[in-house]
């Protein structure tokens, strides 16, 4: 007699979630021995006095439940840290302490906006907003950032101030969720467009989440810093702002992040992140709050060194034939393989790109609607996305790699093996 075995399936809200294409790049990497560029995962330790402090707090027997909202220590050092870096006027009391900032994301939008509501994202937009916002039963709106040369021919991302104030003007607009500097573009939007968005929300229900998670990493030579929406004229009470330790002391694996919001806003986002996690992990909060008084000095060191990367991977990906957009911030940088003459897409180019040259990459269709991933026509179908927070062995192995000659290997004309030795 047959046995049946009854049929389970996933719940609608992840349904047809599969694996991400950065876990199938990853895997592609690891398999064939390529640098990973994809990932954007920096392989240098942040300051050897945070690190000391944590195993201390492990050792010493700091290993159980901390308080819901986060170490008072924590909370405090995140608002001294936006008080004196931003001008942002907080206290403790203003700060969540979260599993990194992905659950302040996703804590904030299930616990400020109903199902059925809208969210405006730029795009392309980090996927992690897009799946918060389908776990919250509400609506992607997406507003493509504007793609346009300057004076010198290199094309910048830019913000599109009447497909912004359409979207937020529509009835069902709950929230924006802007990201500044911007994951995956590297655009940092300046005051004035800042002030543009402001407009627009101030005085209506709206609520701005604003994912600062890359606010120390701005790299641009044209005046341009990072400003903190909520420190903007009348928005620090309309303003979710999120930040975490991950990009600003390279501990993406602590999984440190925080939310800053007035009490009717924090409210809310604790109610949902309280039967998330419940609690952060309790033995690496006072080594993140002590980065957060003590590690300026190390911080300012970084990005220099980043800026040095980046130049780098730029000349590298210029001599490869790739057309390198412009970035002002993240450690992030956009290509697009036309100018290859390979006729294929990014995600095809990124999936085949670790075997075939020795090097892995993020199709940037990761980033934007289904509709827009699978339209050829749409600008987005041939850029990629690199990361240069990777140390100078991994990025020296990168350029060789990519020296070899990118279009020969993909169409199979003989060349220079890909350099994968360490």
């Amino acid at each position: 007699m047959a046995t049946h075995h009854p049929s389970h399936h996933p719940a609608h809200r992840v349904a047809g979630i599969g694996p991400t294409i950065f876990a199938t790049v990853t895997a592609e990497a690891v398999r064939t021995g390529a640098a990973n560029l994809g990932q954007g995962f920096p392989d240098d330790d942040g300051p050897a006095e945070m690190l000391q402090i944590a195993a201390d707090q492990i050792t010493g027997g700091n290993n159980q439940y901390g308080p819901g909202p986060g170490l008072p220590e924590l909370r405090e050092a995140v608002a001294a840290d936006r008080r004196d870096r931003w001008g942002q006027q907080v206290t403790a009391d203003d700060v969540l302490i979260t599993v990194g900032a992905t659950e302040a994301i996703a804590a904030s939008v299930l616990g400020l906006v109903d199902a059925g509501r809208q969210v405006v994202v730029l795009e392309p937009t980090y996927d992690a907003y897009t799946a918060a916002i389908g776990l919250a039963e509400a609506t992607v709106r997406p507003v493509r950032l504007r793609l346009e040369p300057d004076a010198a021919g290199v094309r910048h991302w830019s913000l599109d101030r009447d497909a912004v104030a359409a979207a937020v003007a529509e009835p069902e607009t709950a929230a924006v969720l802007l990201n500044t500097p911007h994951n995956p573009t590297g655009t940092v939007l300046g005051r004035e467009d800042l002030e543009f968005i402001a407009d627009l929300v101030r005085g209506t229900d709206i609520v701005v989440i604003s994912d600062e998670v890359y606010e120390r990493l701005v790299f641009s030579g044209d005046g341009l810093t990072h400003v903190p929406f909520a420190t903007l004229p009348g928005m620090a009470d309309q303003t979710v702002t999120i930040s975490s330790a991950a990009k600003s002391f390279n501990v993406t694996g602590w999984k440190t992040g925080w939310a800053i919001a007035p009490a009717d806003l924090l409210r809310p986002i604790t109610a949902a992140k309280q039967f998330l996690s419940y609690v952060g992990v309790t033995p690496l909060q006072p080594a993140v709050a002590w980065a957060l008084g003590n590690a300026d000095d190390w911080s300012a060191e970084w990005t220099e060194t980043l800026r040095a990367r980046r130049a780098s991977l730029i000349t590298a990906l210029q001599d490869a034939g790739l057309e390198v957009l412009g970035s002002e911030g993240t450690y992030f940088l956009i290509t697009d393989i036309a100018p290859l003459g390979l006729g294929i897409s990014g995600e095809e180019f990124c999936r085949r790109l670790p075997a075939a040259v020795g090097v892995a990459a993020i199709p940037v269709t990761a980033f934007v609607t289904p509709a827009a991933a699978a339209d050829p026509d749409d600008p987005v179908h041939t850029l990629v996305r690199w990361t240069f927070c990777k140390n100078d062995a991994t990025l020296d192995r990168a350029a060789r790699a990519l020296a070899s000659g990118v279009r020969d290997r993909f169409t199979g004309v003989a060349g220079p093996s890909p350099d994968r030795s360490a």
